[in-house]
């Protein structure tokens, strides 16, 4: 995984641009609803989604994979976030409890397992009345089905990633646990710099004092 991720930012750089994914703004406009003043972000990436946070008071701090995409996001935002390299199968990186947890994309990548990690990872650092926000691809997104099937909802990329498609069940399975009180579909562009299709995703919040 290190390997793919760290040639891919060394061959592409800013791969999708610089704005903020439609995720992330509706995460800021949640998280300004709720007075976050601190998020933790596994998969930081090269920070495109992390300035959004910081340009609304909301000091940032973040997991990353690659050495390249890390020095990426200090080029572009200088010392404004705290990034720890490694891998979120790794975590925790820090002691701290987070007011809220903001994950995109990312846990598609990974197996069963590494992605049950990763929830249970995420929920144990929010503090007792935190928020997460996961956005993962839905298996209605036009890519579904494409590359080497390797189990359910799960696809081998040919020369790529795995990537691991959702729907209700899989969210409820996976997500159920851990205080789910919302999630729904989204169109999610994969450049907004860039003609394309939007992909599929669902949006969805888990709150530690939520019940399920």
């Amino acid at each position: 995984m290190t390997d793919i991720w760290e040639n891919a930012f060394a061959e592409r750089q800013e791969m999708w641009g610089l704005e903020p994914t439609e995720s992330a703004i509706m995460a800021n406009d949640f998280f300004k609803k709720q007075h976050i003043k601190n998020v933790l972000i596994p998969g930081i990436g090269y920070g495109r989604n992390a300035k959004l946070f910081v340009d609304n008071g909301i000091k940032v701090t973040g997991i990353e994979i690659s050495e390249t995409a890390i020095k990426l996001a200090e080029k572009h935002f200088g010392a404004v976030m705290k990034i720890y390299h490694g891998s979120v199968t790794d975590m925790p990186f820090d002691p701290e409890l987070y007011e809220s947890v903001f994950c995109y994309g990312l846990i598609y990548l990974l197996d069963f397992e590494e992605r049950k990690k990763l929830i249970r990872d995420c929920y144990n650092q929010l503090q007792s009345d935190g928020y997460m926000i996961f956005s993962v691809i839905s298996t209605n997104s036009p890519n579904y089905g494409m590359g080497k099937q390797i189990g359910e909802n799960h696809f081998e990329i040919q020369g790529g990633p795995r990537l691991f498609f959702y729907d209700e069940e899989a969210i409820q399975k996976e997500f159920g646990a851990y205080g789910l009180m919302e999630f729904f579909e989204i169109d999610e562009p994969v450049n907004k710099g860039v003609n394309s299709p939007p992909f599929k995703f669902w949006f969805l919040k888990c709150w530690k004092g939520h019940l399920s």
